[in-house]
């Protein structure tokens, strides 16, 4: 946890504020969606235990809704071609309070949890025997569990102007939150709204920057606002008034979105999201705000100028960082051995540590990759086709760099060294994010590789992000990464394709299959089984279900294969139809990834039920079928839509350095761009360049188009 959310641990009572502009759609009817994700979220704290109080608006939206509605029933069309006086706020209020809370009692009640209405004016806050008497029935109210729901009422308020005067004791819904907070004797209060948090500039600027902590000192000159809510009385202005009013007395404040339909959540786990507001941020140690910007500009940069390098130099760079590698084999394997260590001290998983695990001999495995890269074809400006457009105008197509990627990868820190190298390849700008457990790994390495970058290029070609809280800024940076690429768990792929609009290329789950069939040659298909699972069974490219022939469970050849798997120490887990006769407990489900010494066991009719089965249960990585029958095996080969298939060959060759890609920054199930292992190629896009001698279209007069194929060789 970030330690400037530790407070979050001993929180009980929360203030949760939600605004207008959350509870209603911009059309101004009522926001449902968020409106149930909000009870949601609020049922699930009340049934953890906390002590919950909602303060809501929009009971003047509801009301004002309304009354549009009845005011046009009862128009005449003369009326209508009227101009149309703004209804009364009083009067929306004392109209949409009561469909408001109808929608809130609704919600709750289907939840099986109790709320409770309490209306609330400025003026009683001045009464002494009131301010007692309301944390007297609030407290009895959360000793029930029951959710008081807290409201401005509006309707009689005496206010000369409520929409504008932030004269009194509290001035709109913001500051009530704040006031009730600290009369309440809140631990944290939440406000809700239609942006992140506060920002340093326009939410809707590329180039602002979220602020995760507001220092009064630091940001109060610094960050200017503008327009107030679209349909409230405050929006951020009244927000971050009533967020530092509140934090200055002691109760932690934190401006986070309400679109989103689990923030609550979030914050009290103590995730980094939103602006925090706390009384001792101005002692806290300055913390460098996040610089997502800066270090994806930086990286896209210092890849043009790669990209501007004769070939040649770029070869050079490579070479290099195979030398450095070498070179510091001894502190790497020192960095390692120490995250190696302290993982198993945290009681990682045995298949975690083997892939964290940097093998004697894995370092230079590593230097002799990254020099076959640097031994490639040239890459970057290849001319891939060459057509006359007409007399004098020559189109080429030709390769270029995608631009900056984004790699989130877990465990691995060999995937740090393949990926740079790929990237440095490919003429790609690169930001690194590695898992936790292999911090010391990571840190090394990077240093290593971007040392040897020449500074005409500059280091920060190769940006390694060291937080996890900088991931949700980098992924909203569409307009500067292009493309993201997830290597870990289907948790992990699966958060950040929810979380982004960058192109994201990657796989989720590695469910390899082998299927040996009736005609297969025996031995060998214990040969390719037995590589399948136990040659790396933590890889992505490992057998994890192995189909079977039926006719194979009468002849016995099955019991010969599982009695070789068993001798090996494979755990083996039985489908539905094999568990019985074999005596295997029963496997839960068919989609599961072991990634350790353990696989499922399932026989099936024939080859096309083996293809309904992996494409029913499979991840499309990689699948293979044992057969001595060609026939067989082309139809395997054709009908099974899997980025890798194969013919008697085991799936642990679903490699990017095996296929003589030199290195792979993953391996894509996508179908979109690229499939199987990534290698340079997959970082490739292409542009147009064309060439002519004063053509113009002018209404394509006089253009004849020839549109001839030529050699790629001018």
């Amino acid at each position: 946890m970030d330690p400037t959310r530790a407070f979050v641990k001993d929180v009980k009572r929360v203030v949760v504020k939600v605004g207008t502009a959350v509870v209603t759609r911009a059309d101004g009817r009522l926001a449902l969606g968020r409106l149930g994700a909000l009870c949601e979220q609020l049922k699930d704290l009340n049934t953890r235990g906390f002590e919950v109080i909602l303060v809501t608006s929009g009971a003047v939206g509801v009301g004002r809704q309304r009354l549009r509605y009845r005011k046009l029933l009862n128009s005449s069309f003369a009326d209508l071609q009227k101009p149309q006086a703004e209804l009364d706020g009083k009067e929306c209020a004392a109209v949409g309070q009561s469909g408001l809370m109808s929608l809130y009692d609704a919600l709750f009640t289907q939840l099986d949890v109790t709320s409770s209405q309490l209306l609330v004016t400025d003026r009683d806050f001045g009464d002494i025997n009131f301010r007692m008497q309301l944390c007297e029935t609030v407290k009895s109210l959360l000793k029930f569990h029951v959710i008081p729901i807290f409201n401005e009422n509006d309707a009689i308020s005496t206010r000369k102007a409520p929409y504008e005067d932030s004269s009194g004791i509290f001035w709109d819904n913001d500051s009530l939150a704040a006031l009730l907070a600290l009369e309440l004797k809140a631990d944290l209060l939440i406000l809700l709204s239609d942006v992140d948090g506060l920002y340093d500039g326009p939410p809707s600027e590329p180039q602002s920057k979220l602020i995760h902590t507001y220092i009064k000192e630091k940001h109060q000159g610094e960050v200017t606002f503008g327009d107030k809510s679209r349909v409230g009385r405050g929006g951020m202005t009244a927000k971050v008034k009533a967020a530092v009013y509140a934090a200055s007395a002691g109760v932690p404040v934190i401006i986070t979105s309400g679109y989103a339909t689990d923030n609550i959540i979030k914050v009290v786990q103590g995730e980094h999201i939103g602006t925090l507001f706390h009384k001792d941020a101005h002692l806290w140690a300055p913390v460098k705000e996040v610089d997502s910007r800066d270090m994806a500009v930086a990286a896209r940069e210092c890849s043009r100028r790669l990209q501007a390098l004769p070939s040649e130099d770029r070869k050079k760079i490579l070479l290099q960082v195979a030398d450095a590698l070498e070179a510091n084999e001894s502190l790497i394997q020192e960095e390692n051995d120490a995250d190696v260590a302290a993982a198993k001290k945290a009681g990682y998983d045995k298949a975690l540590i083997s892939r964290l695990a940097l093998k004697p001999g894995k370092i230079s495995s590593l230097a002799k990759s990254v020099r076959v890269l640097a031994d490639m074809e040239e890459p970057i400006g290849r001319v891939l086709a060459r057509t006359e457009v007409a007399d004098g105008l020559i189109l080429e197509k030709t390769s270029s760099p995608l631009g900056v990627l984004l790699i989130v990868f877990e465990s691995r820190p060999d995937a740090l060294v393949q990926i740079a190298s790929l990237a440095i390849r490919s003429g790609n700008g690169l930001l690194l994010k590695g898992g936790k457990e292999a911090k010391r790994s990571n840190a090394v390495l990077h240093k290593v590789i971007t040392e040897a970058i020449p500074e005409s290029v500059g280091s920060r070609l190769i940006g390694l992000v060291t937080s996890r809280e900088e991931i949700p800024d980098l992924l909203k940076l569409d307009d500067v990464i292009d493309l993201v690429i997830p290597r870990g768990s289907n948790k992990l792929v699966s958060q950040i394709k929810e979380s982004t609009k960058i192109p994201v290329l990657g796989h989720s789950d590695g469910i390899c299959h082998v299927y040996v069939d009736k005609s297969a040659n025996l031995d060998m298909a214990k040969r390719v089984v037995l590589d399948a699972k136990v040659d790396y069974p933590a890889a992505c490219n490992a057998m994890e279900t192995l189909l079977v022939h039926k006719d194979l469970l009468a002849s016995g050849s099955l019991n010969e294969l599982v009695g070789e798997l068993r001798t090996a120490g494979i755990t083996l887990y039985g489908g539905p139809k094999v568990s019985t006769s074999l005596k295997l407990m029963e496997t839960r489900t068919f989609h599961h990834e072991y990634n350790s010494m353990a696989c499922t066991i399932e026989i099936v009719d024939d080859v096309y039920a083996a293809i309904d089965h992996i494409h029913c249960h499979g991840s499309a990585h990689t699948d293979c079928i044992v057969t001595e029958d060609c026939e067989v095996a082309e139809i395997f080969l054709h009908q099974v839509d899997s980025a890798a298939v194969f013919h008697n060959v085991s799936t642990r060759f679903c490699d990017g350095a095996r296929f003589g890609l030199g290195a792979e920054v993953g391996i894509s199930t996508s179908r979109i761009h690229a499939r199987g292992p990534v290698g340079v190629e997959g970082l490739l896009t292409t542009r147009w360049i064309m060439r002519g001698n004063g053509q113009v279209v002018d209404g394509d007069k006089g253009v004849v188009y020839t549109h001839k194929t030529l050699p790629l060789q001018a």
